[in-house]
């Protein structure tokens, strides 16, 4: 098949599937993708899940990415915090929670870690508009936090609360501390809040 053909069919989604190849052209051959990412045409981004090289290097885009190649999910933890400024350091991968068991996939875009939880703990995120109209599951500061301190049990200590250099100047101003306890009771987790109450002596919040 002529590659300037499929790209043209293909190029606006920005991501696509296998599946969405064989709805459209039946008799595709599985090959030319193999030739296609050999030459550099195309990134695989997973199993079945596509991307072309224009979009490399694209934060938003490799943000939205992380929503389509294992869902349900939406970007949280370390990713997040590092997003709104709450923790200082760059966060070298693309840190989201799921449904799905614990996953991490490694590609040309970046490198996605996914942590487990239960379903009835999948809320606390906005739909973040992206360049070109597109929308990202992100975790408000609030649920990120909680989700962090949720599933990173060794967080457990004030000493180590204060080791994740959350900013003061964020944490006094723009976090909503009300909102943090609503969902803190909603993860039902004696541990969670216990957790929770060490964090708010150690930032007076």
């Amino acid at each position: 098949m002529n590659f300037i053909v499929f790209k043209n069919r293909f190029l606006s989604l920005a991501c696509f599937t296998t599946n969405q190849v064989y709805a459209t052209y039946p008799e595709f051959n599985r090959n030319n993708l193999v030739q296609w990412v050999s030459k550099g045409y195309l990134i695989r981004l997973r199993q079945g899940y596509y991307t072309f090289p224009e979009y490399k290097g694209s934060t938003d885009f490799a943000l939205y990415f992380a929503n389509i190649i294992y869902k349900p999910s939406y970007i949280s933890l370390q990713t997040a915090l590092s997003f709104y400024g709450i923790i200082p350091e760059a966060v070298p991968e693309i840190t989201s929670v799921t449904t799905l068991k614990t996953k991490a996939f490694s590609n040309d875009v970046g490198e996605y870690s996914y942590k487990n939880i239960k379903p009835d703990l999948m809320f606390g995120y906005l739909l973040r508009e992206t360049e070109g109209g597109r929308r990202i599951m992100f975790a408000t500061p609030e649920k990120a936090l909680a989700d962090l301190l949720y599933l990173y049990p060794f967080y457990n200590t004030e000493r180590e609360l204060e080791e994740l250099r959350l900013d003061e100047s964020y944490m006094e101003n723009d976090f909503d501390t009300d909102r943090l306890m609503e969902f803190s009771s909603r993860f039902r987790s004696k541990a969670l809040s216990k957790r929770i109450e060490k964090l708010r002596k150690v930032h007076n919040i």
